[in-house]
């Protein structure tokens, strides 16, 4: 019946709707999506069984079918029909892809491309689920470097249907984000040999992506470390030091570092619940740590983004409304934030949380701060102290 319906598709896909109706697609299900895909059943590992007898096999497969994107296009279209149709074979269909994933070895590289145009194109429509991915991880076609061919090849043809956030939603879903460096052998999984083979591939998309999630990652095991350093109140110099080493072995910026100091500082302490109270103990604790902060924050980008994260912090936690003031005035002291970057937080990169509290709080040490640049007062802090109610 495939032989009689050639290379016309629409033909294939009438022809196996069908014998549907004849035959349990239930029990050969497997036979046939691999003689749909492979041209003949396979034995265990990947090899043809009827290889020599050319009556038990097809031509018109997909890996006798052209090797271009449209092509493998229309096979899909078959499958997907096929399925439609018959949906108890879904569950068998991903299973049989996740077998030939795990063949790959077995097949020529013009097979394993089509397989994963293919597999591609109906990750893209979503006829199959990111989670089949999960068999190219398997030892024997890392190790040759099939896995991260192949890789390479289907996420072109998905990406070619859709676009990078549909791929990189999926694998978010699937909980596949982080596992992609498990495409190489042990000895190359690391970000920077991902991000060269598959920029050199033309998925820069996916090498950016990977970046992100494995910093992602790295953040929230130093976040982590940190609370439990803080929480034994270890020396501000210890802690300085094992920040700087794991900056420099992840390679994170500094804006990234400074936010979740914040963060660690401000959970490592229980919190009065007074509000009259709670501002003092607020100014003494981060008067302890005023000296790490402002090691990690000697760039523009992180001293706004400390002070945003100091005004999202005040607008969450509402006892401390009322001392974001004396918490920036602390910091510019201490030189954790410059002039500069208060100004410019007041004037255009504060958050909408709060905005109006927080900048009229700000408004006359903002207006010093202006004056004192202009020269107009003498540009010392105890002249303003007293209005301030910060003991210097």
């Amino acid at each position: 019946g495939l032989n009689e319906a050639g290379n016309d598709l629409e033909a294939v896909a009438k022809f196996l709707d069908s014998t549907g109706s004849r035959l349990d697609y239930r029990r050969y299900a497997d036979t046939l999506f691999d003689i749909l895909i492979a041209g003949s059943m396979l034995a265990p590992g990947g090899t043809r069984i009827d290889d020599n007898d050319k009556t038990k096999m097809t031509s018109h497969c997909v890996f006798s079918a052209d090797e271009d994107h449209d092509t493998i296009r229309n096979y899909a279209q078959v499958f997907n029909k096929l399925i439609r149709r018959y949906k108890y074979l879904e569950k068998a269909f991903e299973e049989e892809i996740k077998k030939l994933l795990l063949f790959l070895k077995a097949f020529s590289e013009t097979e394993q491309t089509k397989l994963a145009m293919l597999t591609g194109i109906l990750l893209a429509n979503g006829r199959l689920p990111a989670a089949i991915l999960t068999s190219l991880f398997t030892d024997n076609i890392v190790k040759e470097g099939i896995a991260a061919s192949f890789a390479v090849k289907l996420f072109k043809a998905w990406m070619a249907e859709k676009d990078a956030n549909s791929v990189t939603s999926s694998l978010r879903k699937a909980n596949l984000d982080k596992r992609l460096l498990e495409l190489f052998p042990a000895n190359r999984q690391n970000v920077e040999h991902f991000a060269k083979y598959f920029t050199d591939a033309g998925l820069k998309e996916l090498s950016d992506f990977l970046r992100v999630q494995q910093s992602l990652g790295t953040r929230k095991e130093l976040q982590k470390e940190l609370q439990e350093r803080l929480s034994q109140e270890c020396p501000v110099k210890e802690v300085v030091l094992y920040i700087k080493e794991e900056m420099k072995r992840n390679d994170l910026p500094e804006p990234a570092v400074i936010g979740l100091l914040w963060t660690c500082i401000m959970n490592a302490v229980e919190w009065n619940k007074k509000e009259e109270l709670v501002a003092e103990q607020a100014l003494k604790h981060l008067k302890q740590y005023a000296p790490l902060l402002a090691v990690f924050s000697t760039q523009g980008q992180s001293e706004l983004i400390l002070l945003q994260k100091v005004q999202e912090y005040c607008y969450d936690n509402i006892h401390f409304m009322k001392a974001f003031q004396k918490i920036v005035v602390l910091f510019y002291k201490a030189d954790v934030l410059s002039e500069e970057a208060i100004l410019k937080w007041y004037k255009e990169a504060h958050l909408a949380k709060g905005k109006s509290v927080f900048l009229d709080q700000m408004k006359k040490f903002v207006e010093w701060l202006q004056n004192a640049e202009e020269g107009t007062i003498p540009f010392k802090l105890t002249v303003f102290s007293s209005l301030l109610a910060i003991p210097f």
